[in-house]
Formats: structure tokens, sequence, C-alpha cells
């Protein structure tokens, strides 16, 4: 598992070994946490306190496209390994010591085209991620297992 944040939309995505999840706000000093004003969000209203995707897409974006998509580039806050996030969607899973809810699957917008200079956003349909809420807070490690709650 990889965990990046940023401060405000269009800022680089910053890789971190740790991070400091806050109950009904999101990652400490990542952009959803900071507000609406901050970052950029799509028209569909939805907790998105964290976001995550599994790292098998942007293998496959290699294997089937020759795009490389680093962790940095795709604007989630967590990317997982062996974990079907679809499956996740309405459940509670933890993170280390971490409870997630799983809410809706997040819709690509060609906004990650823009910021990555990328044609990504249709070969990301279904599988652009997994948007969260926190329902405990607390510190994640990279490497941190991810299993139901």
């Amino acid at each position: 598992m990889s965990i990046h944040t940023t401060p405000q939309a269009r800022a680089p995505m910053v890789g971190h070994d740790m991070a400091e999840l806050i109950e009904g706000v999101g990652i400490a000093g990542d952009r959803y946490a900071k507000g609406i004003d901050t970052g950029t969000y799509s028209a569909q209203p939805d907790v998105r306190e964290v976001t995550l995707i599994e790292v098998e897409t942007l293998e496959a974006l290699a294997r089937d496209h020759d795009i490389v998509l680093d962790p940095q580039e795709h604007r989630r806050n967590l990317t997982t390994r062996d974990v079907p996030l679809n499956h996740l969607v309405g459940r509670q899973f933890r993170v280390g010591d971490v409870v997630l809810e799983g809410g809706r699957l997040n819709y690509p917008c060609r906004y990650i085209d823009m910021i990555t200079k990328k044609t990504i956003c249709d070969l990301l349909e279904h599988r652009s991620g997994l948007n969260c809420r926190i329902v405990m807070g607390g510190t994640i490690r990279i490497g941190d297992p991810i299993r139901l709650a």
C-alpha cells in the first residue's frame, strides 16, 4: 500500500510512510480534510474523506495500454494491492487499526487527463477507486493489512 496526500487541487501528491486519519474529516493535511475550497470535486455528492485505488489498475494500464501511471499521479490517497475495492462498497473494513466504510465507487473525470497529461479517463471507467468515510480514526502505515471489520 502507498499513502499520498496533497494540500490543494493541482498540487503534486506527496508520499508518506504513515498518515493520521481523522474520523469525519479525512487525512491530516490532505485537500479533502481541509474542505471544498482546496480540492477539486465532482458534482456527485458523497463522502470523500479517504480515496483508494487498486495497484492492479495501474498495472493493467501499463500492460494493456503502455501507459505508466505512478501512485502519486492518480490523485487517490491509498493505493492497495490484492483488495477488490468494488466488494467494499457499503462495508466497513480496517486499514491497520483505522476503520473505514466504503462509499460509492469513484468516477473518473477529464480532470485526471488534464493533470497527468495522459489520456486515461475512459480507461479508468469502473476502476477509478473507492471513496470512503472514516468511521474510527488513527494512524495508518505502509504495509498495514486491509481486512473486513
